[in-house]
């Protein structure tokens, strides 16, 4: 099994839920980048998304958007990406996913871009853009080198469809918690907890589900637990307490908001 499915298990004999983080590679910069990992770990958190930017982020919300625009900025390229990946190897096994959009790998190409990654420390792949209908060569490439697909859906997408998705996903599932884009959400909407009644229905025994965008605190955590999600996942409200913190204070004050996530995981 590969890491992201080995600690799914290992979370679930122990009675907890998973804590999936994002956070964008090079935003501030690529030195608070690593700090912030630091923090993560130090924290508690299971799974690591390392988002890497694109000049089109369709799927997610300001937030995002101005971490991606500021990443590009500064210049953030695919070597750097690595770089950290395999700096972050060093010091940790924590599960980490590469979080993109579809074109910056077809570019690369599938086959010698998952090698790349795998070699240097990733173990699973989330592209927010990449449909079942064009998956072929992505799957054909990830599973030849053994990388988790995690492909997402939404409040909206039909029961067959649904079903169809669970087929090709591995790791776990994406279940996105409102229409629209990744944010900061003021309440948990009714048709959220619908979707993950009906997705963990469909997904039982298969695959995990993680629940994301709009999650920030322990609260949302505890609820998202309640109805049965196997994973929450924290991006836009993690990317905000970063921008606000200075760089010698990241890893401290990262380390303390994982640490009460975490918390209202079990």
């Amino acid at each position: 099994m590969s890491r992201i499915q080995n600690k799914f298990s290992e979370l679930e004999s122990s009675g907890h839920k998973a804590l999936v983080t994002y956070i964008m590679v090079g935003y501030p910069n690529h030195k608070d980048t690593l700090s912030a990992v630091r923090g993560l770990i130090e924290g508690g958190a299971d799974i690591i998304e390392l988002g890497f930017p694109f000049s089109d982020p369709l799927a997610d919300g300001p937030v995002i958007q101005h971490a991606s625009t500021v990443s590009l900025e500064k210049g953030t390229k695919m070597g750097q990406f690595l770089s950290l990946v395999k700096q972050i190897r060093k010091e940790s096994q924590i599960p980490l996913i590469l979080m993109t959009y579809t074109n910056i790998l077809y570019y690369k190409g599938y086959e010698r871009f998952f090698k790349l990654a795998k070699e240097a420390g990733i173990d699973g792949l989330i592209t927010p853009d990449m449909t079942i209908e064009g998956s072929k060569e992505y799957l054909k490439a990830a599973k030849k080198h053994k990388l988790d697909t995690i492909f997402l859906v939404s409040p909206n997408t039909s029961k067959s469809r649904l079903i169809e998705i669970v087929k090709q996903t591995t790791g776990f599932l994406y279940l996105v918690s409102v229409f629209g884009t990744t944010g900061i959400q003021n309440k948990i909407q009714k048709y959220t907890i619908d979707a993950l009644k009906q997705t963990k229905k469909i997904a039982k025994g298969k695959v995990p589900v993680g629940i994301g965008f709009g999650i920030s605190t322990p609260d949302d955590i505890r609820s998202y637990v309640k109805y049965g999600a196997d994973a929450a996942i924290v991006g836009s409200a993690l990317i905000k307490i970063i921008e606000k913190t200075p760089s010698a204070k990241i890893q401290k004050t990262v380390a303390g908001f994982i640490r009460q996530l975490k918390s209202a995981t079990k």
